[in-house]
């Protein structure tokens, strides 16, 4: 295949890989996989491996089970049969959500499980509500809506039309607790209910959501803290953040050392093929949609792991189409302009300047990532590898 030629600018190829199961040698895979790009001549210094997440905690049997949760929970919380958890701001997701609330209840089978919800959407925009609903029938931002007050007519999720309440409370009923689900955007809410110690399930605000509930209730931990004991066989620094529904009663959690092993991947590109590449393990991309303002970010942030050459970087620029009209309107021929570019983009502008308006500084990481899992998806492509070119200069 050659070299991109240069009229081509950044660019992200799906690279398939086979198969991934659990115990395989996945770095052997990806080298394998990268091979292939180097003969074809398709890998370049410069370049970012990116490496899905899922297939590295898949390689790493990174699985645990509901009986798992429950275990962990009633230890942390010190928890018996018929006591009164609270779980605050889990996102609306099957999932995401489903078996690790299935495991909360199976904690106390003979208590009860308070369920808050954040209206009209969860962290992520998965509505609950209408967006009007509060205003329409008098309630404030952090005013509690029960169950009984939004009737039997309840919202369903705008795109896979599930009832969350429905099925929040039906999870919670099967393994014997009694369900309450309550939605109030005020965390303090939960310590209303004399509840004997509160799982903070929401992603990104989880820290500040802790901090508020435990300066009342100090028998409270967030979702990070279940599943993250190293000493386990299966474990994330990251606990139950970032895991995903696998069969029957498994979770699949966010892989552990991800940092470490896109050193290895780097290491090995540089010692197989002598190519000196960056290495990113991604997860969700930070993307909206715009038509359901969901955003897609369940993960607690896009990139797992990553090299140290995208680590506190971040990308920045000019605003082409600013200096292109302002040369134009300055009477500059347009050959003029296309020669003068290179030059100019070389120049040091205020952040405050006109020449850098519109163009907000990000995390190369995070774009990156978002990128890669754009390519790549999450059904059925087959490309866990996504190489992506000319993104670093």
């Amino acid at each position: 295949m050659g070299r991109m030629p240069d009229y081509i600018g950044v660019s992200a190829f799906g690279i398939k890989m086979g198969v991934i199961v659990p115990g395989c040698n996945l770095a052997d895979q990806i080298s394998e996989a990268l091979v292939k790009c180097h003969n074809d001549g398709l890998l370049h210094d410069g370049d970012t491996i990116c490496i899905t997440e899922s297939v590295l905690a898949r390689a790493q049997n990174n699985y645990i089970s509901v009986d798992d949760i429950a275990y962990e929970l009633k230890e942390k919380l010190n928890l018996q049969p018929a006591s009164k958890i609270g779980v605050v701001f889990p996102i609306l997701s099957r999932n995401r959500f489903a078996l690790v609330l299935k495991g909360l209840a199976q904690a106390v089978p003979e208590g009860e499980v308070i369920v808050q919800l954040s209206y009209p959407a969860d962290e992520v925009g998965n509505q609950i509500l209408p967006y009007d609903y509060a205003e329409e029938n008098g309630k404030e931002f952090g005013d509690i809506i029960t169950v009984e007050e939004i009737g039997d007519n309840r919202f369903l999720h705008p795109i896979t039309r599930v009832d969350y309440i429905k099925l929040y409370k039906s999870i919670i009923k099967d393994q014997g607790a009694k369900a309450t689900i309550i939605l109030s955007n005020d965390p303090m809410k939960i310590t209303e209910y004399n509840v004997d110690g509160v799982v903070v399930a929401n992603v990104h605000d989880r820290m500040r959501t802790l901090k508020k509930i435990k300066s009342k209730l100090p028998n409270t931990i967030t979702l990070q803290e279940l599943c993250n004991n190293e000493n386990n066989l299966a474990w994330s620094e990251w606990g139950l953040l970032g895991s995903n529904m696998s069969s029957g009663d498994k979770l699949k959690l966010a892989p552990r050392g991800a940092d470490q092993f896109a050193d290895y991947v780097q290491k090995r590109v540089a010692e197989k093929l002598n190519r000196d590449v960056e290495v990113l393990i991604y997860g969700d991309g930070a993307y909206c949609d715009p038509s359901t303002r969901i955003y897609e970010l369940a993960d607690p942030q896009p990139a797992f792991g990553v090299t140290a050459g995208l680590k506190g970087k971040y990308r920045e620029g000019l605003k082409y189409k600013y200096i292109v009209d302002k040369m134009l309107d300055n009477g500059v021929e347009v050959e003029e302009i296309a020669d003068s570019m290179e030059t100019i983009k070389k120049q040091k502008f205020e952040d405050s300047s006109y020449e850098t308006e519109g163009t907000t500084p990000r995390k190369i990481e995070d774009l990156i990532a978002s990128l890669a899992d754009l390519v790549s998806g999450s059904s059925d492509e087959g490309t866990p590898l996504i190489l992506v070119k000319g993104f670093l200069k």
